[in-house]
């Protein structure tokens, strides 16, 4: 019996990686705005009059904004929760270009990504974060604000599922309108294979810590894309209006390897010159120790800087 829409996208929420990454919690290394219960620092002080939500009091919470109406009714504590009070806004942005389809393993660099951005969204959500997602090939193709309710989720992997890997990657002009769009300050997660000119992509990447953003790089590629393990005569085929090619891959292995290495250190020197979080991942990477040892240094990193070390 073939399965609803629904359905399909949600095999990107896997339950064994949730299950493992489930007790680790996302923390924002700099200063976003919104109203923070402890998890968060926040510049902003004062309400939002448009009220979202209860939840449940936790240790660390601010008492004056427990709902005594509530407490008098149930006996319970709870804490007001406003559209723009929530712990952190989040925006997941995922690369839909044609390049993402490649892959012969379990999944492919898109299945990849939108799987590892769906269950970084799943604990933010449980946290009572604030997500929203963007997807884009050579223009921004699905834009879903953020929002803090559990049931967004579904919303969210839809909007994954229905952005089908095509066309050319235009990086720089899809993170301007990002830029733009996203007008807090706060989390930002990229997930792409960043199969761009380098110019384009510091230039995307910048526009985007110009807005004072906390970004995240997850540079997604395939595991032959690393190992380029191919021998004999092979057609390679021609993505993002690229030409096909027929060669004897040997010929060109050290080529290959060679311009990888550079191209592999100039990103992530790229990153680090902007105060970009990079992480390089492929797909026969696991997913739940890949998130985990993210999660962790992510973690580690709040930890040194809350007793005033030194972080890079």
């Amino acid at each position: 019996m073939p399965q609803s829409p629904q359905e399909d996208a949600r095999r990107f929420l896997h339950p064994a990686t949730l299950g493992r990454i489930g007790r680790l919690e996302i923390r924002a290394r700099q200063v976003v705005e919104g109203f923070i219960a402890g998890l968060h620092k926040s510049p902003v002080f004062g309400h939002s009059i448009e009220f979202l939500q209860h939840r449940e009091y936790t240790h660390g919470d601010d008492i004056r904004h427990l709902d005594w109406k509530v407490w008098s009714r149930t006996d319970r504590y709870v804490i007001k929760q406003y559209e723009e009070e929530t712990n952190l806004r989040a925006t997941m942005i995922v690369d839909v270009s044609e390049s993402m389809q490649y892959g012969a393993g379990a999944m492919n660099k898109y299945d990849y990504a939108c799987t590892a951005a769906a269950c970084l969204s799943y604990l933010l959500l449980r946290q009572h974060d604030a997500v929203g997602l963007v997807t884009f090939d050579s223009q921004v193709r699905t834009i879903l604000p953020a929002r803090s309710q559990m049931s967004h989720l579904d919303a969210f992997v839809m909007g994954l599922h229905q952005s089908k890997p095509a066309k050319k990657t235009d990086f720089s002009q899809v993170m301007r309108r990002v830029a733009e769009s996203v007008g807090q300050r706060g989390l930002i997660v990229v997930f792409s294979d960043f199969l761009v000119d380098r110019p384009e992509l510091f230039k995307g990447l910048e526009m985007l810590r110009h807005r004072r953003h906390d970004i995240l790089a997850f540079h997604v590629l395939d595991t032959d894309e690393i190992n380029f393990p191919f021998t004999g005569s092979t057609k390679f085929e021609g993505m993002e209006e690229q030409p096909d090619l027929l060669c004897d891959p040997r010929s060109l292995r050290d080529g290959y390897m060679e311009a990888l290495d550079k191209y592999l250190v100039d990103v992530r020197r790229g990153c680090t010159k902007l105060g970009i979080d990079y992480q390089m991942v492929t797909t026969g990477d696991y997913l739940d120790a890949v998130l985990s040892k993210f999660l962790n240094m992510r973690l580690d990193d709040r930890n040194a800087r809350g007793n005033g070390g030194a972080v890079r």
